[in-house]
């Protein structure tokens, strides 16, 4: 009796070299267990291949295909190159644009499996977090991204040939300044899509200026102009105070401002909201990406796809990416996102087939249920950073990462140990981790408080000093110089203590004359 064995089918490739042909077949093949097994969810894929002197361009235009001129980029740009030819800087294998469709740059140096890692984590496993994920569907427009992007290019293109480069070169130097304080933090009316901006501009532009001509032509004198409450508050309201947004503020209220100079205000702010979910799901984005390519992968090697080979340089380097240095480590910077979040997939994965009963304590939600893959596009779908490692972060992972909470109190002669591995210990850690990657933690919460219109138009902000940790002298003055030269007027901030309202600091800065040239047209 004879006994026939399924032949495995062909493997993809069986040396370094890559064609075309062979991108598009572990495309293909990907996709059938991306898409079949797992059940992601993706735009269209657009892959392209590039060069290193194109990826070093990318890095220093932070990564988007389309984006206008500034001297900053090219500074960046001869920085990553002097480093990358000096070898003291590597270069990422792909880069990843959330836009429909979704746009991976994978580097032609790759070997074949390197191809076929870096698709299989951009292509679909970051692709998937862009479409689904609640904080990118909230704040980003993937559909017209790219168009704005063209738009937002010839649109400061043309401002540059109208107004002079060096006239639109200080008031981007201004705008990214500001840039880390251009973002709205929580919903608002839903905008119109990006691909109706380039449209809208003109008209947008012409009865806004109506609006600035009626609110500063009707400013009252100084006569008791805060005496009267309703007054007060219709002010306030007409301006939208108080307002954490500081670029919009500008871009609205400045009363100076020529139009081309708010739309170009108004790009960068829509471009620094299209990078805000990102700030938030880096680790939750990264762990999504590199579990999915660490599944697709074994899954082509057990299918005869991958030789043995090509499965021991894809080890090598996941293991790499998903190092977490000790503490005591001299590399250690933080939490490396890809080891913290690929770990908590993975053990997500082991609570819903193989739960112990701390899991089912812990987890009775997802322990034991066997359709894990519809746990992850669910946690994938409806988290960020910060509420994932609260919910989700296992005393078994706090075991298996040696992870303590450790009080570093300035007032106190001595570090603290508040927290160990016992059931209050475990909440502790995870309640003291997730605030690392909580917004308002790492991110300063400055708001435009009120303007003196009755006077000499001193903008008011105010810095809410979380534990009364005040900002770095150097960078505020700058930053605020540059503030000031937007606004027009003299501008104050006043950092204070969120607990008591007591000023902690004052902050002052007047425009420079000639710096931005106002009112021009």
């Amino acid at each position: 009796m004879s006994i026939t064995l399924e032949r495995a089918e062909r493997p993809l490739f069986e040396s370094a070299d890559w064609s075309f042909e062979t991108i598009q077949r572990s495309h293909d093949e990907i996709a059938k267990i991306a898409l079949g097994e797992m059940g992601l969810d993706i735009y269209p894929n657009q892959i392209e291949v590039i060069g290193t002197e194109q990826m070093l361009d990318a890095y220093s235009s932070i990564g988007m295909p389309l984006f206008y001129r500034h001297w900053s980029f090219g500074k960046q740009f001869a920085r990553n190159e002097a480093m990358y030819r000096a070898g003291m800087q590597g270069l990422a294998y792909e880069i990843v644009i959330n836009s429909n469709p979704c746009i991976s740059y994978i580097m032609e140096e790759n070997t074949a499996t390197m191809q076929t890692l870096v698709i299989a984590h951009a292509a679909f496993g970051h692709n998937h977090f862009f479409k689904n994920n609640y904080v990118f569907k909230q704040w980003t427009d993937a559909d017209g991204i790219l168009d704005y992007l063209e738009f937002a290019r010839d649109y400061i293109m043309s401002c540059e040939e109208r107004y002079g480069e060096a006239n639109v070169e200080r008031l981007l130097d201004a705008a990214h300044a500001l840039m880390s304080h251009a973002v709205h933090k929580y919903p608002r009316k839903r905008t119109n899509d990006l691909r109706t901006e380039e449209k809208r501009e003109r008209e947008r532009r012409l009865h806004d200026e109506q609006v600035f001509n009626d609110l500063w032509r009707t400013v009252p004198g100084k006569e008791n102009v805060r005496s009267d409450p309703t007054a007060e508050e219709r002010r306030r309201a007409l301006l939208q105070l108080p307002q954490e947004n500081v670029l919009y503020f500008l871009e609205k209220t400045a009363p100076r401002l020529a139009p081309w100079q708010r739309e170009i205000l108004r790009i960068v702010r829509i471009i620094a909201q299209y990078f805000y979910p990102q700030t938030q799901t880096k680790v939750m984005n990264e762990g999504c990406a590199t579990y999915c390519h660490y599944k697709i992968m074994n899954r082509l090697h057990e299918k005869g796809l991958l030789t043995d080979g090509a499965m021991v340089e894809f080890l090598k380097s996941h293991t790499n990416v998903v190092f977490q240095p000790g503490f005591d480590d001299p590399r250690y910077s933080g939490m490396n996102p890809y080891a913290l979040g690929f770990a908590m997939m993975q053990d997500i994965e082991r609570i819903c087939l193989q739960p112990t009963e701390e899991d089912r304590q812990w987890f009775p939600h997802i322990a034991g249920e066997q359709d894990y893959m519809a746990v992850l596009r669910d946690v994938w779908a409806n988290y960020r950073d910060e509420s994932f490692v609260l919910q989700y972060l296992s005393p078994h992972l706090v075991r298996q990462f040696g992870l303590f909470h450790v009080n570093d109190d300035s007032a106190e002669p001595n570090l603290r140990v508040e927290a160990i591995h016992d059931e209050r210990g475990y909440r502790k850690i995870k309640q003291a981790l997730a605030k690392h990657y909580d917004v308002s933690w790492f991110a300063p919460d400055i708001q435009v408080v009120d303007v003196d219109l009755a006077g000499d138009r001193k903008l008011i902000l105010h810095h809410r000093a979380l534990n009364k940790v005040l900002l770095d002298e150097k960078d505020t003055r700058l930053v605020l110089q540059h503030l000031a030269d937007l606004w027009g007027y003299e501008v104050l901030m006043k950092e204070v203590d969120p607990g008591t309202d007591a000023v902690l600091k004052e902050h002052a800065a007047s425009p420079r004359s000639g710096i931005i040239r106002l009112d021009a047209s």
